[in-house]
């Protein structure tokens, strides 16, 4: 069978095919452009379909991917939320609406009313990475070049739309709230502070951060611990901020961030190593050489601390799905803590305690959502409207799946011990919270 790329005049409203779809009585309001409604009229949620593009973005790639496209591009719209927090409409979706899997032969009925044309996917939006097979074409997965262009995609948008995200600690990984009203900058504040305690840094010592950002990490340390440290990123725009703000606080003496690859650093013998958030994009395949590096750049007692987005277990695919790896973390990928662990000990580092932080994730995202929508106007300004409406799905999204525990934040903090067991480490933990 053929698919014509001429319309066809559809044989069934849309409103009809959501309810053919989502039967029983709908927790939203659904209105097409072909003139037809389901769902109640008082709800609190109105998702509008505006024109034909967005059905066939719907109907190509059926599922979050197809969606998102046509809510990117404008297409489909969700009244009743906030562009920059849609994360009641996402609750809503996700409580109240259950899909049913029709048959082949009502999919096909549902598909032929509607018109076989729509299988026809439009042009993808230009926020939407390339597909994974495209990819190939820019290096082997998690080479350095790969890995390059995968963090440009996601981390070279605009300094000036990440700092009215993430507010002035321009800290793009999970907080640690001390108390459940801690402000957000607190929390970042926290999270540094708590890295540094568990390394238990000197002044004098050497901190490597891996992965480091806008250089949150690399200051406090330096600033609070009196430590010397080099971060690396693989944003070149990370780096030139983060750079800027070293200088900005009088700190070029003991601290620096580098525009490089962390496998890229040459000085060994740090006496503690920090990453925080880079696990996710390095590639479980390549754990074994990443905390081999680890390993091989700490001095004998060193310690290293592990800050990663992980699965709830150690059965799930890695990949993430396919509007995150699309629109969000190319090439990403996420285990189970209990994954990290075995590979951090197989390199031959000892652990010694491990914490998930899934909980204060979900409020970090919180307070993002809310930053970007309070912000909205000056953001969609920097960036564009469809590149910060994907940043309020993602974040909502991830709020979400943290809370319902889908996903998760954990700490493995380890050493490298000697030899004959001699380490220095305290008999319990001396952190706190």
């Amino acid at each position: 069978m053929s698919i014509s790329s001429k319309p066809t005049r559809p044989t069934m409203s849309l409103g009809e095919a959501i309810e053919a779809m989502l039967p029983g009585e709908l927790a939203f309001r659904f209105e097409a452009y072909d003139g037809s409604t389901a769902g109640p009229a008082d709800a609190a949620i109105t998702v509008r379909l505006l024109n034909e593009r967005g059905l066939s973005y719907v109907m190509s790639a059926p599922g979050d991917l197809g969606m998102a496209r046509a809510y990117v591009t404008g297409d489909l719209e969700i009244d009743g939320v906030h562009p920059g927090d849609p994360y009641d409409a996402l609750v809503l979706l996700m409580d109240k609406t259950r899909l049913r899997a029709p048959s082949a032969a009502e999919t096909l009925r549902i598909v032929r009313a509607l018109g076989m044309n729509h299988l026809l996917p439009p042009p993808t939006p230009p926020q939407e990475h390339l597909p994974r097979w495209r990819r190939l074409l820019e290096g082997l997965r998690h080479s350095k070049t790969r890995d390059a262009e995968a963090i440009h995609h996601h981390y070279d948008v605009s300094n000036r739309f990440y700092e009215l995200v993430l507010g002035p600690s321009m800290t793009y990984t999970c907080a640690v709230f001390p108390k459940v009203d801690s402000t957000l900058e607190e929390a970042q504040a926290e999270k540094y502070d708590l890295v540094c305690r568990k390394l238990d840094l000197q002044p004098g010592q050497r901190l490597l951060d891996i992965g480091c950002g806008w250089g949150g990490m690399v200051r406090h340390a330096a600033k609070n611990y009196g430590v010397e440290v080099i971060g690396a990123t693989l944003s070149e725009q990370q780096a030139l901020w983060a750079q800027a703000a070293i200088e900005r606080e009088g700190l070029a003496g003991r601290a620096q961030v580098r525009f490089s690859d962390y496998r890229d650093v040459p000085e060994t013998g740090f006496d503690a190593i920090s990453s925080i958030g880079l696990t996710e994009h390095i590639g479980v395949h390549n754990y074994p050489a990443y905390f081999a590096f680890i390993r091989d750049h700490l001095k004998e007692g060193g310690r290293m601390l592990n800050h990663c987005i992980t699965r709830p277990d150690n059965r799930s695919r890695a990949n993430a799905g396919a509007f995150i790896d699309r629109y969000v973390f190319p090439d990403g990928e996420l285990t189970g803590s209990g994954k990290i662990i075995t590979e951090v000990q197989n390199a031959g580092l000892e652990v010694h305690h491990e914490e998930n932080l899934r909980m204060h994730y979900a409020m970090t995202l919180r307070d993002w959502c809310r930053n970007l929508a309070e912000n909205w106007d000056e953001a969609v300004a920097e960036v564009g409207v469809g590149t910060a409406k994907v940043w309020g799905l993602y974040m909502a999204g991830s709020r979400l799946g943290f809370e319902r525990n889908k996903i998760q934040l954990h700490h493995v903090l380890a050493t490298k011990t000697a030899d004959d067991g001699t380490v220095d480490f305290p008999l319990r933990p001396t952190w706190g919270s």
